[in-house]
C-alpha cells in the first residue's frame, strides 16, 4: 500500500515538530498550546471520564466564565456518572446488570448516545460496537493490566453483538437481549459530553470557548482574535507533532493504538478492541478527524481503527463535512483535501 498513490485523498510531507507544549495538554493525539495568562480569559480544569479535561474561555467578563466554567463541569460530570462503566450506580451499568433480564428506563441524553452507537454500528457494518465491553477480561490500566486467555475471548465473543442492544423510543427502555452482554460507551459518549459542556458555556454567553478532553478538541469562537490553533501528534513518535490545524467551530478527535496499551510476550496490546476477533485492532496506528457535526463524527475513528485504512478511505469519500488525517499501519501518512487545507503553514 505504500507504494501506490491514493485517490481522492492526497499525502502531506510535514517536518515534524518537536511538541514546545506543557505535559498537562497533552491528548490522545492532540496537543493544545497553554495561553499566557490575561485579563479576559479564564482557565480551568478537572478530571472526567477518567482523563482531564480542560476549558479555555475568553470573553469581557471573567466571573461569568467563571460561573460558566463551573456549569459546564457539572453538566458533564453529571452525564460522565450516567455512563461510567466504572460507577457502580451508573444507568450504564444498570443495563448491564439487567442484561437478559429486563429493560431499563434510561435518561433521554442516555437514550440519544445509544442511538448514536447504534447508527455507528450500523453505519460501518459492525466494525463500531458498544457491546464489545462484553469482552470484560480486558484491561489496560498499567497498575493492574489484565489480559484474557484465549478461550476466556472465545466465550464472550459471541456476546459482542449491537443488535442485541433493543432501544425502545416510545418508553424510553434500553434492553441488552443476552445474558452476560455489557456496553461500553467508551467510543461514543466523550463527544456528546462534551458537546453538552459546550452548550451549557454558550447558555451562559459564553462565545470563545475550548473544551479539550483527553484526545477530543471541542472549540468555538477564537482566541485573542484568531482561529484554535491545536496541534495533531504522530502517532508513529507521540513525543512529536505532525503539524497544527486551525479551528472556529467543531470537533478534532483522535483515535490511537499508543496512549493505552500494556506488554505482553514482546507485544503492544492496546485498548480498541475488534468486535469480530476480541483482540486489539491491527488497522491504523492513529487518525485525526474534524468535523463541525457530531452526528458524523462520533464513533467513526474506533471504526476506522477497527476496519483498516482503506476501509476507512473508501468511507471517508462518501462522507462530506469530515476532514480526516490517518497514519496506517505501514506508518504511511495520508490526509483527505480538507484536512490538508487546515494546516497551519509556519
Amino acid at each position: 500500500m505504500s507504494s501506490r498513490p491514493i485517490d481522492p485523498v492526497v499525502s502531506i510531507q510535514l517536518n515534524r515538530r518537536r511538541l514546545a507544549f506543557t505535559l498537562p495538554f497533552l491528548a490522545c493525539g492532540l496537543v493544545v498550546a497553554p495561553v499566557q495568562a490575561k485579563a479576559d480569559i479564564h482557565q480551568s480544569a478537572r478530571i472526567l471520564m477518567g482523563t482531564r479535561v480542560d476549558l479555555t474561555l475568553q470573553g469581557s467578563d471573567t466571573q461569568a466564565l467563571a460561573s460558566a466554567a463551573d456549569a459546564a463541569f457539572a453538566e458533564m460530570a453529571r452525564l460522565a456518572d450516567m455512563m461510567s462503566r466504572y460507577r457502580s450506580t451508573s444507568v450504564l451499568n444498570a443495563i448491564n446488570l439487567s442484561a437478559g433480564v429486563q429493560p431499563v428506563t434510561v435518561p433521554p441524553e442516555m437514550l440519544q448516545v445509544l442511538k448514536m452507537a447504534r447508527q455507528a454500528s450500523l453505519a460501518s457494518v459492525g466494525a463500531f460496537d458498544v457491546t464489545v465491553g462484553s469482552l470484560r477480561d480486558w484491561d489496560f490500566d498499567a497498575a493492574h493490566p489484565s489480559i484474557p486467555t484465549a478461550q476466556q475471548i472465545a466465550a464472550q465473543l459471541p456476546l459482542v453483538d449491537g443488535k442485541g442492544l433493543i432501544l425502545n423510543e416510545r418508553l424510553g427502555t434500553a434492553y441488552l437481549s443476552k445474558r452476560g452482554m455489557r456496553l461500553d460507551l467508551g467510543g461514543i459518549a466523550k463527544l456528546p459530553i462534551l458537546q453538552a459542556g459546550m452548550h451549557q458555556l454558550q447558555s451562559h454567553g459564553v462565545k470563545n470557548a475550548m473544551i479539550n478532553g483527553g484526545g477530543d478538541v471541542l472549540v468555538n469562537g477564537q482566541l485573542n482574535g484568531r482561529d484554535w490553533r491545536i496541534g495533531v501528534r504522530d502517532p508513529r513518535q507521540p513525543d512529536q507533532l505532525l503539524g497544527v490545524v486551525a479551528l472556529h467551530k467543531g470537533f478534532v478527535a483522535a483515535s490511537g493504538d499508543y496512549e493505552r496499551f500494556v506488554m505482553h510476550e514482546g507485544k503492544r496490546l492496546h485498548h480498541i478492541l475488534d468486535p469480530k476477533t476480541g483482540y486489539p485492532t491491527q488497522g491504523p496506528h492513529g487518525l485525526t478527524l474534524i468535523s463541525e457535526r457530531l452526528d458524523v463524527i462520533n464513533g467513526l475513528g474506533a471504526a476506522i481503527m477497527v476496519a483498516g485504512a482503506d476501509a476507512g478511505r473508501a468511507r471517508l469519500r462518501q462522507m462530506a463535512g469530515v476532514d480526516a488525517l490517518i497514519v496506517d499501519a505501514d506508518s504511511q501518512l495520508w490526509s483527505s483535501p480538507g484536512m490538508h487545507q487546515r494546516w497551519v503553514r509556519s
